[in-house]
């Protein structure tokens, strides 16, 4: 245990900190390794489908900017745009910033189960917003942040051990209220999770009421949609778990570098 633990310290190049707090660390970034290994299947498995799914023409012969605009004009939302992206950070997305739905280059021209299954959800999204969905208005108030926040952190900590060192010549106050701002910024993180998977999950039960409604798909391609959203939902989950686990190893090390300060000053 001392190995392990001495083992730790050396890793965080940190000095001589609490056993139970280096043991908690160790925890931690063992579940996180198991989680990403995990996310990371489940990504693989996603995108086999989605290419998988991607070949399969559906039933309507629309593809997936017609079907999004079909849907969008029938709830009113005309001023609502069918972009194309091939962007990494956005995919296939609603924005209520731009008003605008995106669709990714290899589905938006397709004829096929994934363009109408992601046609059909993230328009979906953009009717919730013209609801007034109480869990679509706090994802929307807290989207700047779930990009942007996380960034923060490095450099708010960064800045506060900068003013300790120049202002007390030791790591003190400023350090402390920055890194626990960048935390405040993980917890927003995982509660935006939080958020977006129930408005995922409102938005594709909304789209599977449309397709049933419309006659967009038979109940042979609806199961085939709804596997594609499980592995979806599984993602968010997994995204959440990630969020939460960083935001405790955050705050385990927060206490783990107090408690090694303490150690210094004793000595």
């Amino acid at each position: 245990m001392e190995q392990l633990i001495a083992f730790i310290e050396e890793a965080l190049g940190l000095g001589d900190i609490n056993d139970g707090i280096a043991i908690a660390l160790f925890i931690v970034i063992i579940l996180i390794g198991v989680v990403s290994i995990f996310a990371f299947g489940v990504e693989i498995a996603l995108a086999i489908k989605y290419v998988r799914f991607n070949r399969v023409q559906n039933s309507r012969g629309q593809n997936g900017e017609e079907i999004a605009r079909d849907l969008l004009d029938k709830e009113g939302l005309n001023h609502i745009r069918v972009s194309v992206t091939g962007s990494f950070l956005f995919g296939n997305s609603y924005s209520h910033y731009f008003k605008k739905v995106r669709l990714r280059r290899w589905t938006v021209k397709k004829r096929s189960i994934s363009s109408l299954a992601m046609a059909a959800q993230k328009s979906s999204l953009a009717v919730l917003d013209k609801e007034g969905d109480k869990d679509m208005k706090t994802r929307i108030a807290l989207t700047p942040l779930i990009y942007f926040g996380p960034l923060a952190f490095v450099p708010l900590v960064i800045i506060g051990i900068g003013l300790d060192i120049v202002l007390f010549h030791t790591i003190g106050v400023f350090s402390i209220i920055l890194t626990a701002l960048g935390l405040l910024f993980y917890l927003v993180s995982f509660i935006m999770s939080i958020m977006v998977l129930k408005t995922e999950k409102k938005a594709q039960e909304k789209a599977i009421e449309v397709m049933r409604r419309d006659n967009l798909a038979n109940e042979e391609e609806i199961g085939m949609c709804k596997e594609l959203f499980r592995l979806y939902n599984i993602e968010y989950i997994n995204d959440m778990v990630i969020a939460l686990l960083e935001l405790i190893y955050r705050v385990l090390l927060l206490f783990a570098s107090m408690s090694s300060s303490s150690s210094s000053s004793r000595d």
